[in-house]
């Protein structure tokens, strides 16, 4: 499992992660995050995307990289 904390997306902006969830039909887990400049903004997207590594500029890099534990 993913430690809860903020993490830097690959594009610069920093989320906190707070939650992992199952979706109600597939049990896929998601990660449930805020824009941690403003905490409205909620996001969800599966487990597996949000720490899946991405090519970028040549290099292959994590989607979202942990960079404050809670």
């Amino acid at each position: 499992m993913l430690p809860l904390g903020i993490y830097k997306h690959y594009k610069g902006h920093e989320y906190r992660l707070i939650g992992i969830a199952k979706h109600s039909e597939s049990l896929e887990e998601m990660a449930v995050y805020e824009d941690v400049s403003d905490s409205s903004k909620k996001w969800v997207r599966p487990l597996a995307m949000f720490n899946e590594e991405i090519e970028f500029n040549g290099k292959r890099i994590k989607r979202f990289t942990l960079i404050e534990n809670n």
